[in-house]
């Protein structure tokens, strides 16, 4: 059985999500930060890390959880 886990496939996520991100800068503290979807950067349908998003305040990270 597979568990695909929150914020993992592409096609969950749209421009406009909000969503909490694990910047790359708190990868080690695992802190999560808020915003809306403004483009989806990774390219592949699912990534086991989360999808990788650019965030309307400029920001990039990857999806931890979908709200």
């Amino acid at each position: 059985m597979v568990i695909i886990e929150e914020g993992t496939r592409r096609a969950d996520v749209k421009p406009g999500s909000t969503v909490m991100v694990e910047l790359i800068e708190d990868k080690r503290t695992g802190r999560l930060t808020g915003g809306k979807v403004k483009e989806i950067i990774t390219t592949s349908p699912i990534h086991p890390h989360g999808i990788k998003v650019k965030l309307e305040n400029g920001l990039i990270g990857r999806i931890k959880k979908i709200i």
